[in-house]
């Protein structure tokens, strides 16, 4: 099947491999990209793992929390010179709200939500936004968290954005574990919280790579599951280590000011850069 430029340039921003490498690995397999990322690790490319954080092009990200629930919206714009502007800003944060106030669970939802009880929907409001401003604006991203406490952070420029839930009231703890969040990209909170499908892919990959490397195939299985621990320490939020104390994992970060504590959920929202 023909590969077009625009699915190469996606797989090299996924895996960071060399565009020919791309198109070599995308025509093998059959324009399928997450065949065609394994297809690059077991060749030995430099790959990204995949995460949970969502990509779009310019706007603002944004977080806020009532306590016991958090919000994250992405709203959309074309150009970074209006993501700065002071009147998209506020635009945007008047979504947010509009989001606490209601709970939409999707985009969609939203948009079909009364803005400010001016007649308009969120959805017709943004369609006004876009002549104004003179750009498409759209809402790429929303999600929420409830927990007994709802932390939310905010990355300078407001590029990417997270809320993390906690079983306790422990608000610095929480904005630490929200920026190791914005920092590291986890895509789970532990291993029990991975999906199958990535668990059976960083298996067979790793079963994979071993045979390539020379081992004995009877030991290839095994190999693949001592990856697989290293994978969940590099990729899960309470395995990783703590980015300010790195002798402790974030579990024993938590543990260690209060027992009790520990993270329930997490949500992260990145734009591309």
């Amino acid at each position: 099947m023909a590969i077009t430029a625009k699915e190469v340039n996606e797989l090299r921003k996924k895996t960071g491999a060399g565009m020919m490498d791309c198109k070599k690995a995308l025509v093998e397999a059959d324009g399928d990209m997450n065949e065609a990322v394994d297809l690059l690790r077991k060749q030995g490319q430099k790959i990204a793992a995949k995460r949970g954080d969502r990509d779009a092009t310019e706007g603002l990200v944004i977080a806020k929390s009532t306590g016991a629930k958090g919000v994250l919206v992405c709203v959309n714009c074309e150009t970074d010179f209006v993501a700065k502007n002071e009147a998209f800003g506020e635009f945007a944060n008047s979504i947010v709200d509009i989001v606490i106030a209601n709970g939409p669970s999707t985009v969609d939802e939203l948009k079909s939500l009364s803005y400010s009880g001016n007649g308009m929907t969120v959805g017709e409001k943004i369609t006004e936004q876009s002549g104004v401003i003179g750009e498409k604006i759209d809402i790429s991203g929303l999600e929420t968290v409830e927990a007994a406490k709802v932390v939310a952070y905010n990355h300078p420029g407001n590029q990417i954005a997270t809320i993390v839930g906690l079983t306790a009231d422990n608000e610095d703890e929480g904005k630490q574990v929200a920026m190791q969040i914005a920092a590291m990209n986890p895509i789970s909170v532990d291993e029990s919280s991975v999906p199958q499908d990535i668990i059976d892919r960083e298996l067979s990959v790793g079963r994979e790579l071993a045979i390539q490397e020379g081992k004995p195939e009877e030991m290839a299985d095994k190999i693949a599951q001592g990856r697989l621990k290293k994978f969940y320490k590099e990729t899960t939020l309470l395995n990783q280590m703590f980015v300010r104390d790195n002798k402790k994992t974030v579990k024993q970060f938590l543990t260690d000011t209060n027992p009790d504590l520990t993270v329930t959920d997490f949500k992260r929202i990145s734009l591309s850069i």
